[in-house]
């Protein structure tokens, strides 16, 4: 498409549009943007991202939808986020209405747009600016049928995206609001992997505040047995070991199946090993018996990346106590060539060390 064809396309791309015209233009951006030279193309021109986002106030939902899906696949690209993130003033007030009918594809969109820690930083402010708290995107994610038109359940990443901001995990995690409670029973929610593994996700990402730790472990949240179920099969132990076990741990059905995405396997022992990064931490792992639930999964796991943390955190349980002034494993210095090094050998496994952001959605074709 040369300059003169964009810029016809372009004037198409109007509120007082004929309807007809208007929705064989947005029909056709929307093809552009299932392939790769459509999205570089129409990613690189603001002028064409500004103008989706004015359509979805369109009168027709069709022209709408199909503006949200172009906006979805031009997201998935980091350099549109800030000509996009002009949207989010629009945007955020729709994510939570609901009777919004296209509410699926806005949470879609503010997941993706969120990955990246400068958007997502830029969003979190437009959510203050826009009145839409943290404590309201957790009740509509927990709520039920909050919007019967939409599942909604694309609220999971956003909230495990928003966590690589530390105000966002210290809000969850504050001890008054019992906000990251209502998250937990998420961890084996089975009508959606992308609900559930934006909840591990954000959990995962809340363990990296270890003063936090104890309170996790403890009566108040017990947020152990959340991360160990999903990873427990229906092997049956010796009965001194069973009583070893979380009283939810204990006695599983022989029909109860692991966590089925390796991803979220790996999360959820990413999220435990986080929790044994203090003394305190690594005790109360250890006392509720979470070698043996490791044990029985090293035996059935068939993924080398999965097999490879879960060989991680046993080592940590079974190993001898770091020396002193080295027992909290976050705040370790460690030397620079050794730095070096681990970087080196998390690039090749593609693996990210802080609090990290899901990979939103793919691209969406026409």
């Amino acid at each position: 498409m040369d300059e003169e064809q964009a810029r016809e396309l372009l004037g198409f791309l109007r509120l007082d549009t004929r309807p007809d015209l208007k929705g064989q233009a947005t029909g056709y951006v929307l093809g552009l943007t299932g392939s790769a030279e459509g999205q570089a193309l129409l990613g690189s021109r603001p002028d064409f991202l500004e103008a989706l986002l004015l359509l979805t106030g369109d009168s027709s939902l069709a022209v709408v939808k199909d503006c949200y899906h172009s906006l979805i696949n031009l997201s998935t690209a980091a350099a549109t986020h800030g000509t996009l993130g002009k949207g989010l003033p629009v945007l955020l007030p729709r994510l939570l209405d609901p009777g919004y009918a296209c509410a699926d594809q806005v949470c879609t969109l503010l997941s993706n747009l969120s990955r990246e820690e400068g958007s997502c930083r830029r969003m979190f402010q437009a959510m203050q600016e826009a009145g839409v708290g943290l404590a309201q995107v957790v009740d509509a994610f927990c709520t039920e049928g909050y919007n019967q038109k939409a599942t909604l359940h694309y609220l999971g990443p956003l909230l495990s995206n928003l966590t690589q901001l530390p105000e966002a995990r210290e809000f969850l995690l504050d001890r008054s609001r019992c906000v990251v409670q209502r998250l937990l029973p998420y961890t084996q929610y089975e009508g959606s992997a992308v609900r559930r593994g934006g909840v591990i996700g954000t959990l995962r990402n809340c363990c990296f505040e270890y003063r936090y730790h104890e309170w996790l472990l403890g009566t108040e949240v017990d947020l152990l047995p959340f991360l160990l179920l999903p990873l427990a099969g229906p092997e049956e132990l010796p009965e001194e070991e069973m009583e070893r076990l979380p009283v939810d741990l204990q006695y599983l059905p022989q029909d109860k199946q692991r966590e089925e995405d390796p991803d979220l396997r790996k999360m959820l022992l990413e999220a435990i090993l986080l929790l044994t990064a203090t003394k305190a931490g690594r005790r109360l792992v250890r006392e509720k018996g979470t070698y043996l639930v490791l044990r029985e999964l090293h035996r059935w796991e068939p993924e080398p990346d999965v097999l490879a943390a879960c060989e991680k955190l046993i080592q940590v349980l079974i190993g001898d106590e770091p020396e002193a002034g080295m027992e909290n494993l976050l705040e370790v210095k460690i030397p620079e060539e050794v730095e070096e090094q681990l970087q080196r050998l998390d690039q090749e496994e593609q693996q990210r060390g802080g609090p990290v952001a899901q990979r939103g959605a793919q691209g969406l074709s026409q």
